[in-house]
């Protein structure tokens, strides 16, 4: 018999490859005190994830302090409630932000069907408005620093209430070739704050995910600014190489690390 109020479990060392809850312990004939509050705990970060409203305006000046050009829209549900009743209203525009689009693109010269930018970003709230608010700002920095120079940066645009699709309508009206979503993930238990990136070429009302890639997991103890950057970048390039984007476009971005010092015509065979 244990002197010890808590018997330790022999899967302990496991602990070290995973956040995952296992090897717990045990007390009596259930977990320990300790772990049954730091599962009530994240799951407390996990609500507050989804429930917390984005500071729309904190947002805009953060971005606006690093010279871009920001523009604040919402989809057409109304609150946070409908919204995670309703998915399909987070798939289109409030009428007066597809107005506030409009008048944006009208007031630059162009029409909705010209190509007014390369490359569209819209940062999302999705379901956690937390990854937004940590990661947002340093990722967007992220990926305009490595913006190669012969491309068009379309304004940031802001999306409360927003699902995946709601970019497609955004990309749509502003004139984008591209659009990529950072939007907010559905929170775990162990990563209330994780930020994923969808890419579309073409986006338009009526795109389906299979139009898309995702690049899921961003922030500082998953997938690293600089790396979601530069995976961001590798598929940009090639997507506008193949005009396509979704799942007749493969990441092949490790692939090319590994492979630079190659001749040219064995990295084309092994990306063929």
């Amino acid at each position: 018999m244990s002197n010890t109020p808590v018997d330790e479990d022999p899967w302990t060392d496991l602990q070290q490859y995973t956040r995952a809850r296992l090897a717990l312990g045990r007390a009596g004939n259930s977990i320990p005190t300790a772990e049954v509050l730091r599962f009530g705990y994240a799951h407390a970060q996990a609500r507050v994830a989804v429930h917390t409203a984005l500071d729309v305006d904190a947002m805009r000046a953060a971005l606006e302090r690093d010279g871009l050009t920001a523009v604040g829209v919402q989809s057409a549900a109304p609150d946070r409630a409908t919204y995670l009743a309703r998915p399909d209203l987070g798939r289109q525009l409030a009428p007066d932000s597809a107005m506030v689009l409009r008048d944006y693109a009208g007031g630059r010269g162009g029409r909705q069907d010209d190509v007014a930018c390369d490359l569209l970003l819209i940062v999302a709230d999705g379901l956690s408005s937390t990854a937004i608010s940590r990661h947002a700002r340093p990722l967007v920095s992220e990926i305009v620093g490595r913006a190669p120079a012969d491309w068009v940066l379309g304004p940031v645009v802001i999306a409360t209430q927003a699902r995946v699709a709601l970019g497609d309508e955004i990309g749509e009206i502003l004139g984008a070739r591209m659009s990529v979503m950072l939007i907010g993930e559905r929170p775990g238990l162990s990563s209330p704050d994780s930020l994923g990136m969808y890419l579309t070429w073409g986006p338009h009302r009526g795109c389906t995910d299979a139009q898309r890639n995702c690049i899921s997991n961003v922030r500082p103890e998953g997938l690293a600014y600089r790396e979601a950057a530069r995976r961001l970048w590798w598929l940009c390039t090639e997507a506008r190489r193949l005009q396509l984007t979704g799942i007749a476009l493969k990441d092949g971005s490790d692939v090319t690390e590994l492979t630079s010092d190659l001749p040219q015509s064995s990295r084309d065979s092994l990306s063929n």
